[in-house]
């Protein structure tokens, strides 16, 4: 049977492995009987996580890995000394193109250095950012990039613009994506020397919505659809964007559980807040992706449940389905 997206799962990879994302992999194809599965990693653990479990067994199939790349392996040393891993097995399945798509809980740096050295850059595209969506008032945002490239330049910064804008634009279905650059400020010569040589670039490119600066405070309100930045400031953005929503929510709980007045409040108010809680939660949009690569690739958190890991593997469908690659080598490396 001919399935629409096949995707290779780091099965071994994050704390909840191999049973978080078993049973997300498990989830994944009895609520798509357009994807495949390819779980990689230890044979015996992923078939005793299995067994838990009924679901379309032509779906899933199992790729032995012996080897397991931890976050205290020195990512280059790893991937190329861990031959047999689940992240190089798994990513080895997208190079011989038998899986379109790979994701994983696991070392990040293993991961992007995979990304690079595995399923490699499509030509023309200089850096791979990592891009997480992120819940505001009016829906999400791409933050682009939250972790790849540390030290980007300001041409590096207008690639990750048209990536993003090409993303939500078809995966999301944001028409005419609206673009900023995250900054100290809003005026032009605001900034940092990175900053303020991307900014002129981003407002003379063309295929792009460029709106100019967007300060941190403004993300959570929505006011742009990609906001673009080097991985050092994307990353603590994105750490105290969870931060802060996971400390909110705990000192919520935390008051409406305090006196019987209180409590009798949180019953009343509890649908309207298990509403909006569900519209911040970010595990509903499952991983980050690593834009520019020839495949798809999909870091979701080390921490990830089977619910994120899930949405990790279905988000990899609209990917597929609109050729995102193949607008990435019309739309920006056959202008450039």
């Amino acid at each position: 049977m001919q399935y629409k997206v096949n995707v290779a799962v780091d099965a071994m990879g994050g704390d909840n492995a191999p049973d978080e994302i078993v049973k997300g992999a498990v989830e994944a194809v009895k609520e798509k009987s357009e994807i495949k599965v390819f779980l990689v990693g230890k044979e015996e653990a992923i078939q005793n996580c299995l067994k838990q479990y009924n679901y379309p067994q032509d779906q899933i199939e199992i790729v032995n890995a012996d080897e397991v790349i931890t976050n205290d392996d020195a990512p280059v040393t790893a991937i190329r000394r861990k031959k047999n891993s689940s992240i190089v097995v798994a990513m080895k399945l997208i190079k011989e193109g038998k899986a379109d798509a790979f994701v994983s809980a696991g070392s990040t740096g293993a991961i992007l250095v995979g990304g690079q050295l595995i399923v490699g850059r499509i030509r023309g595209i200089d850096r791979s950012p990592l891009a997480p969506l992120i819940p505001t008032a009016k829906g999400v945002s791409l933050l682009i990039d939250c972790g790849a490239n540390v030290d980007a330049r300001a041409s590096h910064l207008v690639q990750f613009a048209k990536l993003g804008s090409i993303y939500m634009e078809n995966v999301i279905g944001i028409k005419n994506p609206r673009v900023a650059i995250v900054n100290i400020g809003l005026e032009e010569e605001k900034g940092n020397m990175l900053v303020k040589e991307t900014y002129p670039l981003l407002k003379s490119c063309e295929d792009i919505n460029f709106i100019g600066s967007i300060e941190a405070r403004e993300i959570p309100n929505g006011y742009a659809d990609v906001i673009v930045c080097e991985a050092f400031v994307g990353n603590v953005i994105l750490k105290l964007y969870e931060g802060l929503a996971g400390t909110l929510v705990g000192k919520i709980k935390e008051g409406m559980m305090s006196t019987t007045k209180s409590k009798i409040g949180a019953a009343l108010a509890k649908p309207a807040l298990k509403k909006t809680l569900k519209e911040f939660d970010a595990t509903q949009y499952g991983g980050a992706p690593m834009l520019g690569l020839n495949g798809l690739v999909v870091k979701t958190h080390g921490s990830a449940k089977s619910i994120e890991v899930k949405h990790s593997i279905i988000q990899c469908i609209a990917f597929k389905e609109q050729q995102i690659n193949e607008k990435i080598k019309n739309n920006i490396i056959n202008q450039d």
